[in-house]
């Protein structure tokens, strides 16, 4: 387990804010007291979450061509067939992950393939797992398309405390099933837009990990 790059900046501002309010109450209120103690463990529990936040586990993925692997740690809180307005503005099966503040939030590619397609939409700080927030909420649309020519859309979406979506890869470069697709901080969402046949292996309440879950399976 590692830190992930994008947590270097905060976890310093944090550490920096934690230590100026605990030496200021210090300053002000000299005599040790139980409510120093308190402080003390609030200002080092709150710390160590954020370090957590950031976390980012080594796996071995659990790989297959024809395998869709979850891109995130989570919930699945939808599957449904729906309209899909941006890039196929056709009927795709839609599943969603909800990541709460406790996941792990690193995403990573479910598919092997090519990247076609990527925009990133500014937008609203809904609760991510409102199903407005897939075309509202600030987020990241993706789409690979696969050796065997299937197209896989994903989408990151900022949740009311997310305020930074993180996407690497650019269009047109190759990309392997279990690499890094990006992060999102805090609370938020990954939905994956998956053509019409596809076989879904999970269920609505299932609690998924990213680069080990099946999500489902071409033909």
């Amino acid at each position: 387990m590692t830190i992930h790059r994008e947590g270097y900046k905060t976890i310093t501002i944090v550490f920096l804010f934690v230590v100026t309010v605990l030496l200021g109450f210090n300053h002000i209120f000299p005599d040790q007291t139980w409510f120093h103690y308190f402080l003390y463990t609030l200002g080092l529990w709150f710390f160590l979450m954020i370090v957590r936040f950031f976390r980012s586990p080594v796996r071995d993925t659990n790989t297959g061509r024809n395998r869709i692997l979850a891109p995130a740690d989570g919930k699945i809180v939808v599957i449904e067939r729906t309209h899909e307005p941006e890039y196929f503005k056709d009927e795709r099966i839609q599943v969603s992950i909800f990541m709460s503040a406790t996941n792990v939030h690193v995403n990573w590619f479910p598919v092997d393939g090519e990247i076609k397609y990527y925009f990133y939409h500014p937008g609203k700080h809904m609760v991510a797992f409102n199903p407005k927030a897939s075309l509202e909420n600030e987020r990241a649309t993706t789409v690979i398309e696969t050796w065997g020519k299937k197209k896989v859309l994903i989408r990151q979406i900022a949740g009311a405390m997310a305020r930074r979506i993180k996407c690497y890869p650019k269009v047109g470069e190759p990309v392997n099933q279990g690499e890094e697709l990006g992060f999102i901080k805090f609370g938020s969402r990954v939905d994956l837009l998956l053509p019409v046949n596809t076989k879904i292996d999970v269920k609505l309440g299932q609690k998924v990990t990213g680069t080990q879950t099946v999500i489902g399976s071409f033909d």
